[in-house]
């Protein structure tokens, strides 16, 4: 098959696809809904639905402790 002859099928499915988008839309009654990646992108750009994660001072130490825990541990283990 030669090169113009792939364009052309190409071509033509595209117009065939096309076409069938156009009639399933006109036909729809519902509205044509983003994508969800989208829409998780609008909502992060809402001041209101981010929520901002505190941690306590004593929340703060022990994960700290644990930290310097592990630290040792993978020190020890590699000596």
């Amino acid at each position: 098959m030669q090169l113009s002859q792939i364009i052309i099928a190409i071509d033509t499915e595209i117009a065939r696809l096309q076409e069938a988008r156009a009639l399933l839309a006109s036909q729809s009654s519902a509205p044509v809904r983003k994508p969800r990646a989208i829409e998780k992108s609008n909502k992060s750009a809402d001041p209101k639905a981010r929520k901002t994660r505190n941690l306590t001072p004593e929340g703060r130490k022990r994960i700290a402790e644990a930290v310097r825990r592990r630290w040792e541990r993978q020190k020890s283990a590699a000596r």
